[in-house]
């Protein structure tokens, strides 16, 4: 929806990434859960393409709209005059040093943000790396929508991408990444069993690129701003990967962060009290999926209550395209997990059983 604001939904679509969100699957062993994010993009549905695709649609789209784009740069450091950063110095492919002066910089650079390091940006709610991963992507594999399976101690799933490609990922604690890396493939194919229809159609496919994995990342919220700074995206905040809402968060973010910076440059409100409440914006709509995923990550057996709740939505059209709705971020999740909504569900299960 976002690319849509922006223009360039219609261009995401021309890149051949399939549609989703129109017949999911989340499976939790007993059963699954089947259903779509209803009017998702007008019907259009949702997408899951290959970074390489996106990244290049976004710089390419950056470039049209009149940003000087300079690939191959590195950043060696911040320039600061008193406590206020006012540029960078860094240099190119050819080794050549470049300064840069600005009223602002922006830091999407990621978990590992140099301008997060750099302006000592404070870090706060942090949660400890919770669950390791591997992906690849296979050609060949019958499947024309996201479906993810939760198990005890793993999770596994997958999406088709760009290039009749798609997308296999599994993720397991992240005490075993060591053994995980140590023989991937037969992790991952032990872990496909208890699904054994997704197996033998990942199975039927062929893999197209080597397994790609990491040890997993933390979890944490950073002040996102200073005096000539900002941060915005997977710099700014972080959770673990597995519910998969990395790119849109850092989209929405970076719209917030455009608006605020334009009420301050425009004099209608001051640096700090707009950043301030750009912050506070940013908590309280992530936090609830945060704290989700914070548990989700942690590859327990899901607690009885929202066992019961999986057992409720089992049959429930309408409550399962929320709730996957609520876990996709297409709808808040606290307004689907309400006591209010959750009563209605258990309710209505109650009445179908009578």
């Amino acid at each position: 929806e976002i690319l849509a604001r922006w223009g360039l939904l219609g261009t995401l679509a021309a890149t051949g990434a399939p549609p989703i969100c129109r017949h999911m699957t989340f499976d939790v062993g007993p059963f699954a859960l089947r259903g779509c994010i209803p009017d998702a993009n007008d019907g259009m549905g949702g997408f899951c393409p290959r970074r390489t695709v996106l990244d290049k649609l976004l710089v390419d789209a950056a470039a049209e709209a009149g940003v000087e784009v300079r690939e191959g740069f590195t950043v060696d450091e911040l320039l600061v005059t008193g406590d206020v950063v006012v540029g960078i110095r860094g240099h190119g492919r050819n080794g050549r040093p470049v300064e840069e002066h600005a009223r602002m910089v922006i830091g999407a650079d990621g978990v590992n943000s140099f301008v997060a390091r750099a302006t000592r940006a404070p870090e706060y709610d942090v949660r400890p790396v919770a669950a390791c991963g591997y992906y690849s992507y296979f050609s060949g594999v019958r499947q024309d929508d996201i479906e993810l399976y939760v198990r005890d101690h793993h999770a596994f799933g997958g999406a088709p991408t760009n290039q009749g490609l798609h997308l296999v990922m599994v993720n397991w604690p992240a005490g075993d990444f060591q053994a995980v890396r140590a023989d991937t493939e037969s992790h991952v194919w032990r872990a496909l069993e208890p699904a054994p229809d997704f197996g033998a159609r990942v199975r039927d496919g062929r893999r197209e690129e080597k397994w790609y994995g990491t040890s997993g990342v933390p979890g944490f919220f950073r002040k996102p701003y200073g005096r000539g700074w900002a941060l915005v995206g997977d710099a700014s905040y972080n959770r673990d990967p597995i519910t998969a809402q990395g790119i849109s968060d850092a989209f929405i973010e970076a719209e917030m962060l455009a608006t605020a910076l334009g009420t301050v440059w425009t004099g209608a409100a001051s640096f700090e009290d707009r950043m301030a409440a750009h912050e506070l914006a940013r908590n309280e709509r992530v936090r609830p999926m945060y704290e989700f995923t914070g548990e989700l990550a942690t590859l327990e057996p899901p607690p009885p209550e929202m066992r019961a709740l999986f057992r409720a939505l089992h049959g429930n059209r309408r409550g399962t395209d929320a709730f996957l709705s609520a876990i996709t971020g297409a709808i808040p999740l606290p307004d689907f997990l309400s006591d209010e909504n959750v009563g209605r569900i258990m309710a209505a299960a109650r009445y179908v059983e009578s």
